[in-house]
């Protein structure tokens, strides 16, 4: 029991207090936070051999906590109103972008031997941005106007268009039927489960939480929102779905009671610690030797991200009426992967 506990106490110790240091170093340094958290995991991983003081697997089992809270506030900023404010342009932009980059990462892996399916979720990993890392960084240099709103209406639709891959990488990774038949029964499952899980949670989480709120308890409310984030997640993988599913939708659910802004401040340092745990546990995974193994696929894979996507998103843009400053201004912007990818 102490041994499990000294492992468990060592581990947190280590991920947070390197975090900490490396994020004030990236700070100062005006750089991505994210990228302090994935030195951080470098640095008290198991193969660079600098601190290795942190035991892997507690590390992964805590950062699953940071994807089901990335994933649930993620839920709370979206709603169809908003991807119905997000119009034509921003959904042509986001399905050209993700279609052609799933095209082109598929494309790539196959021509480097990997399977069908590991090509496809090499596509997956490079098709879809992080609105987490450019909202950060757009509050931090204070971005307003045409480029911020291009930029997350596609978001908006990539954040969509993620949970679905999600889903679909799920049956794939248990080794669902490819067929089309196969397929046809996955999605027949997955539109029974999301159907059901959203009208019991309809009628069931909004009052919930309305009823918390009555109470005018923060730390009730917190307590009740991450109940119901966790139930959601519990739901999806009973049923075989990613835990970044149920999450989603249980984020989605909360909106519905009126009050995610107050949910999202009382949930926001929560998630923000243990996203902090799952970029390190991200870290902790990076291995030089399967990098210097694998170099060709990874310089291939570099150049798709910062060529290939930003090219997507400006002919994208500027095909649907966009300034050609503002269009590539964009596809600079979403040059990059996010959580999506790591998940």
């Amino acid at each position: 029991m102490h041994e499990h506990t000294d492992i468990f106490l060592t581990s947190l110790a280590a991920v947070l207090c390197v975090a900490a240091v490396t994020t004030l170093l990236f700070q100062r340094l005006r750089l991505p936070i994210v990228l302090g958290y994935l030195l951080a995991g470098a640095i008290i991983g198991p193969h660079l051999g600098l601190l290795n003081v942190a035991d892997e697997g507690t590390v992964t089992t805590l950062s699953e906590l940071g994807v089901i809270l990335l994933m649930f506030f993620l839920g709370l900023e979206f709603s169809l109103g908003k991807l119905a404010r997000v119009g034509a342009r921003g959904i042509l932009i986001a399905v050209l972008e993700v279609g052609f980059l799933l095209w082109l990462g598929t494309a790539i892996g196959g021509a480097f031997g990997f399977s069908a399916v590991q090509s496809f979720f090499i596509g997956g990993i490079v098709a879809i941005g992080s609105t987490t890392i450019i909202a950060k960084v757009f509050e931090e240099q204070r971005i307003f106007g045409e480029l911020r709103n291009l930029v997350f209406a596609v978001l908006i639709v990539e954040d969509l268009l993620a949970v679905l891959l999600l889903a679909l990488y799920t049956t794939l990774g248990r080794g669902g039927d490819m067929s089309a038949m196969g397929l046809a029964q996955e999605g027949l499952k997955l539109v029974a489960f999301l159907a059901g899980l959203i009208i019991i949670g309809i009628v069931l989480v909004p009052r919930l939480i309305n009823s918390v709120m009555r109470i005018n308890r923060p730390e009730t409310t917190l307590v009740a929102s991450i109940g119901v984030c966790f139930a959601a997640a519990l739901a999806a993988q009973y049923f075989g779905y990613s835990v970044a599913l149920g999450a989603f939708l249980a984020g989605s659910l909360v909106r519905k009671a009126g009050e995610e802004k107050r949910v999202e401040a009382l949930v926001r340092p929560v998630r923000d610690m243990f996203a902090a745990v799952f970029f390190v546990a991200v870290g902790m995974s990076i291995d030089p030797r399967v990098i210097a193994e694998q170099w060709q696929t990874v310089l291939a894979l570099t150049v798709v991200v910062m060529l290939g996507k930003p090219l997507a998103v400006a002919l994208g843009a500027f095909a649907t009426g966009v300034g050609v400053r503002t269009s590539i201004r964009t596809g600079m912007t979403l040059s990059q992967i996010g959580e999506f990818s790591f998940i």
